[in-house]
């Protein structure tokens, strides 16, 4: 007999239902619930795991507890939120997705692991892999964006980094695929709303990034806290026992979120605490995070709601993940580091710099050589304390750079005058007038603007994205003295600026990039590095135009400004303000000469070659994306799909041809049936540096596939 099997038989039921409970220690909550006497709860036998503590003596006494005072001793696992850093903070991962660069987004994570492990932490709920397509929705920072294809590679990247090589190395966390799914398209953007989306969206956009997770061996996964067409995750029995554990293959362990067992009753399919333990245990959720509901796991099995085969499955996983983790062999695993890893700031500040867009320039950047005077203006400008961003739990606003010590290093010989100006989000202005006296006496202004960091998030939307407060007096007051005023901006969602976009000389989007992130947009400013960051999420001019995003489909009648009943606004463009994509850098670059290949085989297999040159006088990285779109089919297509980038570094005046290679899952749908098809056809590959179809590279061409398994036939193309 296993050794989980052992311990199942020697169980008693409410030792089983111990397993199943999570509780918190610490101070970091996100919900009204706390979890009572968290030790005795422990000697008991009625606590599995341990949320929101971290540090090797704190772990290893609760871990003494359980292993030493419990009557069998097994271990507790230890969790906490590790979103974009430990204790060293990352660049949110909305602005480390636009570094589209999955060997970064996989050591920060290592990085991460490493620091967290060092502390006691088993395992992180993250990685975060919600599509996010409405800024209004503050948890729109915590993802990769907007394109499951990104966030497939995102979801990967980050498993790979937080897991290691083996689950059970003592420097490895397990990772927690969140939120299972669809939170991102929340009713009018409102953190926990209702999701009410077709079938088909949920299975092409919301639940590929989760299959890529399950694919690359995630240990955990965590059911939103929304509904779908009315029914709520957490209770979900057709999208969690039907989609993750039976087609996707799932064995891991399923935890809910803060207390989203008990606010089944809220939500109205459960009549009191008894009922919702029930639903969500037989809908797949092994553990109940803080609620305490399956304490009454007993109840629930003497109404007849559940019974003891059911919690023994849960228990098995629960039991499974500890033996994985290594802690069945050494509770304290991860408790005996000698020392901590260094802190990773050379990581930190390559992160921050790679994920740094430069969305506007009109030469001012980089910053001339020998300017006198530079105001620094904003309520960002010196806000170590905003820099790191939403759920930077062990994260310390010490160890940040602020924009305007960064600037001090890099800018020895210009004196800097510094003022705030108004407040992040507040009405007074009473600064605005020696705000605008310092940019007027200076030779440049930087101008630093945006959100503070609990202004994304959770439980953080927004109805209007825009620049907080009285941010946009601030601004015209430093545009309207005809200085150079070069914007730096932080934020965690999209902001509606088309005003300042208009009329600054530069903007530089910094996210909000942790605790480097200073040091990083300092280099960017004065030259030393080349900005290379993209957008992964599109930016709307407007909030009316919400939710915006490249891979929307074409309607029967599309948008047209010569004929008035064609799909438009009166008021406003429908093209967004920055496409998906969109990042500049100092240099120049231009493709050419896209050709499209397909070799004559049983196998689909198509060869997209294009050149691309540097036409600028220094070296520069670009981002090279390919999209498809499927012309003809019997499902209406987007009219883009995003199959593949490249980053390609490039020396002065270098050509170099980008080649990218597609094969039959590249060219498959999903049919009225819900069928993975392959059909001959046309279809438009598309290459450029961005979503904005106009300035695209398209070439046509009939595609030939072979395989009667995969392909649904279609007419022969028009002689």
């Amino acid at each position: 007999m296993s050794l989980i099997e052992s311990l199942l038989a020697e169980m008693t039921i409410a030792e089983k239902i111990g397993q199943l409970n999570m509780v918190t220690a610490g101070q970091l909550v996100t919900g009204p619930a706390g979890s009572g006497d968290v030790v005795e709860n422990i000697r008991a036998g009625n606590v599995g795991a341990v949320l929101n503590l971290w540090g090797c003596e704190s772990v290893a006494a609760l871990q003494k507890c359980a292993v030493e005072e419990s009557r069998l001793g097994i271990p507790l696992f230890f969790a906490l939120d590790v979103l974009h850093g430990h204790r060293t903070i990352f660049p949110i991962p909305l602005a480390e997705a636009g570094a589209f660069d999955p060997s970064l987004w996989e050591r920060t994570a290592r990085a991460s692991a490493e620091e967290a492990a060092a502390d006691g932490v088993d395992l992180t709920f993250a990685p975060m892999v919600d599509i996010a397509r409405d800024p209004r929705w503050g948890r729109i920072a915590e993802g990769p964006g907007e394109d499951p294809f990104v966030a497939m590679r995102y979801a990967a990247a980050k498993v790979r980094g937080f897991q290691g090589a083996r689950l059970g190395d003592p420097a490895s966390v397990g990772a927690t695929a969140k939120h299972f799914c669809a939170g991102g398209a929340a009713q009018a953007g409102r953190e926990y709303a209702p999701v009410d989306i077709s079938e088909r969206t949920l299975r092409e956009v919301y639940i590929p990034p989760f299959e890529a997770a399950i694919m690359a061996d995630c240990a955990a996964l965590m059911p939103a806290f929304n509904s779908v067409a009315g029914v709520p995750m957490t209770a979900h029995v057709a999208l969690l026992r039907g989609c993750v554990r039976e087609k996707l293959g799932f064995q891991g362990v399923i935890v809910s979120d803060y207390t989203a067992i008990a606010e089944l009753v809220e939500h109205g399919v459960a009549a009191d605490p008894v009922e919702a333990a029930a639903l969500a245990l037989k809908a797949g959720v092994d553990i109940d995070m803080v609620s305490g509901c399956y304490l009454r796991l007993a109840e629930a099995m003497a109404r007849g709601l559940v019974d003891e085969a059911q919690i023994n499955d849960a228990v098995r996983r629960v039991l499974t993940l500890k033996q994985k983790l290594g802690l069945l062999d050494d509770p304290y695993i991860r408790c005996r580091s000698v020392r901590p890893p260094a802190p990773s700031r050379a990581l930190a500040a390559e992160a921050a710099r790679r994920s740094t867009v430069l969305l506007t320039n009109n030469g001012v950047l980089p910053l001339k050589t020998g300017l006198r005077r530079i105001a620094v203006i904003g309520p960002l400008a010196d806000a170590p304390e905003q820099m790191q961003g939403p759920w930077s739990a062990v994260g310390v606003a010490e160890n940040c750079v602020s924009f305007l010590d960064a600037l001090r290093v890099a800018l020895p010989e210009s004196e800097l005058v510094c003022h705030t100006g108004v407040e992040i989000d507040g009405s007074d202005v009473s600064g605005l007038e020696a705000a605008r006296a310092l940019c007027a006496g200076a030779d440049a202004v930087i101008l630093c603007l945006g959100e503070s960091a609990g202004m994304s998030g959770e439980a953080a939307s927004r109805a209007a994205p825009s620049l907080p407060g009285r941010q946009r007096q601030l601004g015209e007051a430093a545009l309207a003295t005809a200085v150079p005023v070069v914007v730096v901006l932080c934020s965690g969602r999209p902001l509606t600026i088309s005003w300042l976009a208009e009329r600054a000389a530069a903007i530089v989007l910094a996210w909000f990039p942790g605790d480097m992130g200073g040091a990083a947009v300092a280099d960017i400013l004065v030259g030393r590095f080349n900005p290379t960051g993209r957008l992964a999420v599109t930016w709307p001019r407007d909030v009316g135009q919400v939710p915006i995003y490249f891979g929307a489909r074409s309607t029967g009648r599309p948008a047209n400004s010569t004929d008035p009943f064609t799909s438009k606004y009166l008021d406003l463009p429908v093209d967004p303000l920055f496409h998906f994509g969109h990042g500049l850098s100092f240099g120049g670059a231009s493709l050419s000469t896209l050709q499209v290949d397909q070799e004559d085989s049983p196998d689909i297999s198509v060869r997209v070659c294009v050149n691309l040159r540097n036409d600028g006088l220094i070296a520069v990285e670009e981002t090279v994306f390919l999209f498809v779109r499927d012309l003809v089919a019997r499902v209406a297509r987007p009219m883009l799909e995003l199959k593949r980038w490249s980053k390609v570094a490039l020396a002065p005046g270098e050509t170099k041809k980008v080649t990218f290679d597609l094969n039959a899952d590249d060219f498959v749908y999903l049919d009225e049936r819900f069928d993975a098809v392959v059909e001959n056809g046309e279809f438009d590959v598309c290459v450029g540096r961005d979503a904005n179809i106009r300035n695209l590279l398209t070439r046509r061409f009939w595609l030939r596939c072979q395989d009667p398994v995969r392909i649904r036939p279609r007419p022969a193309p028009p002689s």
